[in-house]
């Protein structure tokens, strides 16, 4: 499946709200912090450089000319991101300690507009006065979020022969940071319970 094909089968998921809504948030548990949203992200003139306190930190920076400087995001994502509204990106942005840097981390989700389905998620880290990206997932729909000081990141899943309207279930991975990088410490699937319209039909009793 091509990656815009990957949009376009999901799109429909984000208005039965079974991933996230509006540029809003999603996935599963509390964050440290909540996001900040697009509209509040858009043309911000913010430093992508830390505040100078031996103190954490939690200066905003402009996700989006973060995410399009980095060599790290694919061309397909970088072609997605652009404003839905005016000078609105559709992008969801929260900050945290998930690293245990001097300055907080920042996950950022590019999403599509219209339908918010996540085509990247991203993990940046404070080093050296700028902000390195340590973890990325470009597998739509996909979604990263701070639980607890650990990585949340949520996939829905389809098997053979499900509708589009209706995936089997969702993965979620569950990351801590191990000294240089993100290691996978929990994962579970979520199976979406089926409706009646859902099941198979019996066949005719002779």
């Amino acid at each position: 499946m091509t990656f815009q094909a990957a949009i376009t089968a999901v799109a429909v998921l984000a208005a039965l709200g079974l991933f996230v809504s509006a540029c809003g948030t999603g996935g599963t548990g509390a964050r440290d912090e909540g996001p900040a949203h697009a509209d509040s992200m858009a043309g911000a003139k913010i430093s992508a450089s830390p505040s100078p306190s031996p103190s954490r930190t939690t200066d905003r920076v402009n996700a989006v000319r973060l995410v399009k400087a980095d060599p790290a995001v694919s061309a397909e994502v970088k072609r997605e991101l652009k404003p839905c509204v005016a000078d609105k990106y559709p992008v969801d942005v929260s900050y945290g300690d998930l690293t245990g840097g001097a300055a907080d981390d920042i996950v950022v989700n590019v999403l599509t507009c219209g339908d918010a389905v996540g085509i990247g998620s991203y993990v940046y880290r404070e080093q050296d006065g700028s902000y390195r990206n340590v973890f990325k997932a470009e597998e739509p729909p996909v979604y990263a979020e701070i639980d607890r000081g650990d990585l949340v990141v949520t996939k829905q899943v389809y098997e053979k022969g499900d509708p589009v309207s209706a995936p089997s279930g969702e993965i979620v991975n569950t990351y801590h940071w191990r000294g240089t990088r993100f290691v996978q410490t929990y994962s579970s699937r979520n199976d979406y319970g089926k409706t009646a319209e859902d099941a198979p039909t019996p066949a005719p009793a002779d």
